[in-house]
């Protein structure tokens, strides 16, 4: 199954739900779960339990009329979490100054993996600080990435979660 065939379907019911697509992931073969992330389209509220059940309940009721996946699956819809992962250029544009693990398809600078800040996004590249070097990445060579769970991120998790609450 082709990940960009799900994506485009899932992420027009998700986005018309008042949400942004994170993440389309199939993981495993035989009963295969799909999965998919969601956060808040405010990028401020966090993604509750009820959010994932409305999501999940429109989801199955498209993906059962347009049964995309041949075998049996289990749906699983959830928040990106803390280290979340970064999918669209857009995602290292907003998390610009944090730390983040990054794989690329193809050597970059003679090596496929990458862990430090984020410093800029420019065009389709992304610029990260890694060990005191500056390394331009192509976002069309990223082959995934993650933000790092940091004390940092953790604060501001946890600010965001006492504003919620106020």
């Amino acid at each position: 199954m082709q990940k960009h065939y799900l994506q485009d379907l899932i992420e027009p019911v998700v986005q018309g739900a008042g949400y942004d697509l994170v993440r389309v992931l199939t993981v495993g073969q035989t009963n295969p779960t799909l999965q998919v992330m969601i956060e808040n389209s405010d990028h401020k509220t966090n993604i509750t339990v009820d959010d994932c059940a409305k999501v999940s309940k429109l989801l199955s009721a498209m993906l059962d009329e347009k049964d995309p996946i041949e075998s049996e699956y289990s749906l699983e819809v959830s928040s990106p979490g803390l280290d979340r992962p970064l999918t669209k250029l857009e995602h290292f544009v907003r998390f610009c100054g944090y730390e983040i693990k990054l794989e690329t398809e193809e050597k970059v600078n003679n090596r496929k993996r990458f862990k430090g800040k984020i410093i800029s996004v420019t065009d389709d590249n992304i610029v990260m600080e890694t060990n005191g070097e500056e390394y331009t990445i192509p976002f069309s060579v990223v082959n995934k990435a993650k933000l790092v769970l940091t004390d940092e991120l953790w604060e501001e998790y946890q600010a965001a979660s006492v504003a919620d609450e106020l």
